[in-house]
């Protein structure tokens, strides 16, 4: 954690509003002129569980989370299961306020809902004793009590706003405005009372602390949102009108904005009896001539399978979204991890062409939902857009001027009727949609859509001629084969010419580096600055196109460094695995750092694995894993 920055982590049980009170601080942080970045984690629960939400705020723009936080916000569970279960769960009420200890850093404060969490309990888990040893600023204050004078308990999370506004010294004008711009009628003027009546309570109490909230303003209008949204926004403005989906998490974030937003644009959504029948309705719409889209989660994603590979078969353009989250199986639906990389490259039978990006922001979810659906388009391919739940759930600040960008309807390679006339036709009058060698000398070979005149050809699962009738011939399945494959080279040609979505940080005449690929990318850029400034010589690069691999860029800038650390968020180094592929005689110089228990990583925690490799240390953290260059 650095000086002159806030990272406040509310903490309740899932169901105490905790996460859109979290937004509703950033957003208000963020319109006083500050940079905001959130980071949330909640377990699978409807109602229930400890879940916290931490906003990092500083006068310059933020990459991460921090390394821990320096306030922290403790309502407590209201929402605790059963005593009877306390044997295999704890004491539920208590978890957001024990649970957070060891992130809270020393000097820190601590504002907890004594309306809530009795003293006897609250003795139980040596509170005292731990803010002494590291020098906590303690709060207890009944927000249940001061919420309840003005109607419902539920208040309380605005309590802790008032109250957290007045030991920040927190201007509560912004909060106010949010009141009133959500609100109306009696809950807006009850919201105000409690607001104000929990500031004036917190402000008698004079806590001397250290904590600076920073003064800045914005050059420009800014917005916050999340990877979601920016998915959506690119999509939107690429020109989809339809999407199908089934919910999962934290795929659903997509489905759910495009859903209230397609109505608008004259678009449609379908939720569907199962993934299957997402990706088969979302192909069927791209085939009849609409752009679209389709997605889901680990599991979820894996019965899209069977459509993924009948639309590389039939060549029919779609965008699917995989929102990765911990595996196998149910796994942990709502913890961060990149283990779906493998599965998003290979998943369908038989060699598969697709197009695969991996933003690693919000900046990029935008732009690169917008390539995926050029590319997918122009060249007739599935593109697949693959994201975690730690970019689905983080919000952060950006210019609004980021979206300001021209739509784009174009189908693609889709002939007009008068251009079909022109086309190769069949003895037969059908059109020869799947063409050996197309006329423009590239491998697209131009689609019809149904309904054009003289456009009629068979689109089938399997292989086939020119007009689509079913083949077994040798030469036309190498032909074929050959022809779908070659468009990854000429989407890498377009790609490197046109649209490269890698990363470059650092100084460009560094010795080390880090190879960072997804959401990590940022904290990463994070941990080289830390690292620079403690006398290291580190760049890094943030790699986004996963298939097709920028093999020339990476190598340029393998070959740039004497070794690199390749960071990622999954236990086999899945990251590495497909770099070691595609350029194996850097083997020697790859080496990983992982982690894998549902947490993302930390910038410190990036400098500890990197300076340990250097050293040739252990890891001082357990929650990591190092695994040394192939050879060492």
């Amino acid at each position: 954690m650095t000086d002159n920055e806030l990272i406040w982590r509310i903490a309740g049980g899932s169901g105490d509003g905790i996460d859109s009170t979290s937004q509703n601080f950033a957003k208000a942080l963020m319109r006083s002129g500050l940079h905001v970045f959130t980071h949330r984690h909640y377990p699978s629960r409807i109602r229930g569980g400890h879940t916290y939400v931490e906003v990092r705020a500083k006068d310059e723009p933020v990459q991460s989370r921090g390394d821990g936080y320096n306030f922290l916000l403790a309502l407590g569970d209201s929402f605790a299961r059963n005593p009877q279960e306390e044997a295999y769960y704890g004491k539920e009420e208590l978890k957001p306020l024990y649970e957070n200890f060891d992130d809270l850093r020393e000097g820190g404060v601590l504002l907890y809902d004594e309306g809530l969490l009795d003293e006897e309990d609250v003795e139980e888990i040596e509170l005292e004793e731990a803010a002494e040893e590291n020098g906590w600023h303690v709060v207890p204050m009944d927000l249940r009590g001061i919420a309840k004078e003005h109607g419902r308990e539920i208040m309380r999370n605005t309590a802790g706003i008032g109250a957290t506004a007045a030991i920040l010294d927190i201007d509560t004008a912004e909060f106010e405005q949010l009141i009133e711009q959500n609100m109306s009628g009696d809950m807006q003027e009850a919201n105000l009372n409690v607001l104000h009546d929990a500031y004036e309570a917190a402000a008698e109490l004079d806590i001397d602390h250290d904590i600076e909230v920073p003064d800045n303003s914005h050059d420009e209008e800014q917005v916050i949102l999340s990877g979601s949204n920016a998915i959506s926004y690119g999509a939107l403005d690429e020109g989809c009108r339809f999407i199908s989906g089934y919910p999962m998490t934290p795929w659903t974030d997509v489905f759910t904005i495009m859903s209230q937003h397609l109505p608008e644009f004259g678009g449609i959504s379908e939720q569907v009896e199962d993934e299957i029948a997402a990706a088969a309705l979302a192909l069927g719409a791209s085939h009849a001539g609409v752009k679209a889209m389709s997605g889901s989660s680990g599991g979820g994603f894996a019965l899209m399978s069977e459509p993924l590979g009948l639309a590389e078969m039939t060549e029919t353009p779609i965008v699917l979204v995989e929102a990765m989250r911990a595996g196998p199986s149910t796994g942990m639906p709502t913890k961060p991890e990149q283990a779906d990389l493998e599965h998003v490259l290979y998943t369908s039978q038989g060699d598969s062409a697709r197009v695969v990006f991996a933003p690693a922001n919000i900046r990029e979810c935008y732009t690169q939902t917008r390539s995926a659906f050029r590319i997918a388009y122009e060249y007739q391919i599935p593109a697949i857009v693959v994201y975690d739940q730690k970019i689905q759930g983080e919000l952060r600040n950006l210019p609004a001027s980021h979206f300001d960008e021209e739509p784009n309807a174009d189908p693609g390679s889709v002939l007009t009727e008068e251009e079909i006339q022109e086309a190769a036709h069949h003895p037969s009058g059908k059109f020869q949609r799947f063409l050996h060698e197309p006329e423009d000398g590239s491998n697209v070979s131009p689609r019809s859509v149904p309904g054009q005149k003289d456009g009629r050809y068979l689109a089938t699962g399997n292989e086939h001629n020119p007009s689509g009738h079913i083949s077994e011939d040798p030469d036309n399945r190498i032909a074929q084969m050959n022809r779908r494959l070659n468009k990854l080279d000429d989407i890498r040609a377009d790609l490197d010419e046109n649209a490269a979505h890698q990363t470059y940080y650092g100084p460009e005449d560094a010795d080390h580096g880090l190879l960072v690929w997804g959401s990590q990318q940022d904290t990463v850029f994070e941990a080289v600055d830390r690292l620079n400034e403690n006398g290291h010589s580190v760049k890094a690069l943030g790699v986004s196109d996963m298939m097709p691999y920028p093999v020339e860029e990476v190598s340029e800038w393998l070959e740039s460094v004497d070794e690199a650390l390749v960071v990622e968020m999954n236990a086999t180094a899945q990251f590495r695995g497909l770099t070691q592929k595609e350029l194996g005689r850097y083997g020697e110089k790859l080496s990983s750092l992982l982690k894998y228990n549902g947490n993302p990583f930390e910038p410190a925690e990036i400098v500890d694995g990197f300076e340990s490799s250097i050293d040739g240390e252990e890891l001082a953290a357990s929650n990591m894993k190092f695994v040394p260059a192939a050879g060492d």
